[in-house]
């Protein structure tokens, strides 16, 4: 069994080869070559902390495992990222355990990854305005994998803690881009992608604030009861999302859905469009909605990259189990 320690990931895994990894599992999900098992998710009643796995198999890649981690709120006090976790993957030709890769890493390129080919999917090619709502650890992430997808010409940005927003100008200083911190009414007016990738109970862009043509990608919901949006917002857009039983469980579509304000059917997988097999965006005018939950199989493509990648040059720890 190889383990690639999460001080080892950075040097073997690019955002290119995330998005390529990400790219191509919602392709095969949509295809039916690539499923998820349900999620477990749950608080443990300590440290305040929610714990729990993501699993899947994909046919397509011959990638099977499971990711186990969750969010501690205490552990930026000590010097650690909030998010912890860890990828596990196995021979689906016998089941033995192949690979232990660190997975904190993986779990911010992934995401950004999967707004990053929404972004390219369906946003409009002349999108000139990024908007940032949410500005925690991985908004910068986001922030790098979007600006790949269209030629963004400024940034704004809004947080709930506005002495957070510093993450954001740094990341648009270092991207070359000049960046304004606005309120979200003044973000929604002119932005053209907007990625919310916030934990927040509560949207924080109503329905008011968003304008025809707008691409949203609302990234931070992925349990119940978490909220980015104004539900409305999601019944005059096209709405996609990376697993359709996932988004009306515990992604942004939960709330549009439980006010009956859209059903099920009116979701679409967004590996339909990366295929070919639905339009995406029709319209200049049109508002589109990437609801990310996060699916196992986006950490088991990525993990399995940087496993492939870490045997060649002999950076795994081949151990005996």
């Amino acid at each position: 069994m190889l383990i690639v320690p999460e001080a080892a990931v950075a040097d073997l895994i690019t955002p290119e080869a995330s998005f390529d990894a990400v790219e191509a599992v919602f392709a095969a999900m949509a295809k039916g070559e690539a499923y998820n098992f349900p999620v477990v998710r749950e608080a443990i009643g300590y440290a305040d902390a929610l714990y729990g796995f993501k699993s899947g198999f994909d046919r397509a890649g011959l990638h099977l495992g499971l990711k186990s981690g969750g969010y501690w709120p205490g552990n930026a006090a000590k010097g650690l990222t909030n998010h912890q976790s860890t990828v596990f993957l196995f021979d689906p030709d016998t089941g033995r355990p192949t690979a232990v890769v660190g997975g904190n890493l993986l779990t911010a390129l992934r995401t950004a990854a999967a707004s990053s080919v929404s972004i390219k999917h369906l946003a409009r090619p002349d999108a000139k305005i990024l908007g940032m709502i949410g500005a925690g650890h991985q908004s910068a992430f986001q922030m790098r994998a979007a600006v790949r997808q269209r030629a963004f010409e400024k940034v704004v940005g809004w947080n709930y803690h506005p002495e957070m927003l510093s993450r954001l100008q740094e990341t648009a200083d270092e991207l070359g881009l000049p960046f304004e911190a606005v309120e979200p009414a003044q973000l929604g007016a002119e932005a053209d992608v907007i990625i919310a990738i916030t934990s927040s109970p509560a949207a924080s862009l109503l329905d008011a604030h968003v304008r025809p043509g707008t691409h949203l990608a609302c990234m931070g919901t992925d349990t119940k009861g978490k909220q980015e949006v104004d539900p409305k917002i999601l019944a005059r857009a096209s709405v996609f999302t990376d697993e359709v039983a996932q988004s009306v469980t515990i992604g942004e579509a939960q709330h549009a859905v439980a006010q009956g304000l859209i059903a099920e059917g009116d979701i679409v997988e967004i590996g339909r469009v990366i295929n070919g097999d639905h339009p995406g965006r029709t319209s200049a005018e049109e508002i589109t909605l990437f609801d990310g939950t996060g699916v196992g199989l986006q950490d088991l493509a990525v993990a399995a990259a940087v496993v492939e990648r870490a045997a060649a040059e002999g950076k795994a720890i081949d151990v005996e189990f």
